[in-house]
């Protein structure tokens, strides 16, 4: 039995949810510059840029994506760190979202790191540069915050199989040799896995055991540490 066979559909696995919630947070920016909702908080923020900091520190042509990026803030953070804005992309199923992150990035004047519509299950990120194009369009980092936890909650397909189940094999394709995947959740843990070695807690929907049983396979040659 998958782990994800216990978890029941909610609107927050919806497409439908989350234009809703970027089309009212993005006229509440047009409107006030409320930058809307820093999804599971600015805590959880901190913590993931302190852990790239530290073990993946900023340098030329390092690639960072994250999947679900909603209006942007973990990206920006990063570049307020020192990573290359032009390197940092940010993509995410909605449209209104992207429309958000790339309003605020002009504001934050870093109008170097994209943002687009992307639904990651399906669709092949875009390129950042040649460079880029060189490695194969595989990264150096791949971040979520959340995104994993709110697929987990979204209706089984015609064929009865979860959307999630394909999750993890998309980050092992998209990750160089040796680069790392960083995911955290509303408990605010953290779990990193990578080709190598990994580090990890627990993700809310999800156990340390269970996360290890979904993205610590043969399939995806991904290490748990």
């Amino acid at each position: 039995m998958s782990v994800t066979d216990d978890l029941q559909p909610s609107k927050l696995g919806t497409k439908e949810h989350w234009e809703n919630v970027y089309e009212e947070e993005l006229q509440n920016f047009e409107e006030f510059g409320d930058e809307g909702e820093i999804w599971f908080g600015e805590d959880s923020v901190d913590k993931m840029v302190d852990w790239a900091v530290r073990n993946v520190p900023p340098k030329n042509n390092l690639s960072i994506l994250e999947v679900g990026s909603g209006n942007g803030t973990l990206l920006f953070a990063l570049a307020d760190a020192g990573y290359a804005a032009d390197m940092l992309l940010g993509i995410d199923y909605s449209e209104g979202a992207v429309t958000l992150a790339s309003s605020i990035a002009q504001t934050r004047s870093h109008e170097g790191i994209q943002f687009h519509r992307c639904d990651f299950l399906n669709d092949e990120p875009p390129l950042l540069s040649d460079k880029h194009a060189a490695d194969n369009g595989a990264w150096d980092l791949i971040l979520d915050k959340g995104t994993f936890d709110a697929i987990a909650l979204m209706q089984k397909d015609n064929q009865g199989e979860a959307p999630v189940d394909g999750y993890p094999m998309r980050v092992a394709r998209l990750l160089k040799p040796g680069a790392h995947f960083l995911i955290t959740c509303q408990s605010q843990s953290e779990c990193h896995i990578d080709p190598l070695s990994s580090y990890s807690l627990t993700a809310c929907n999800f156990t340390e055991a269970e996360l290890q049983e979904k993205f610590v396979t043969p399939a995806t040659g991904l290490h748990y540490q």
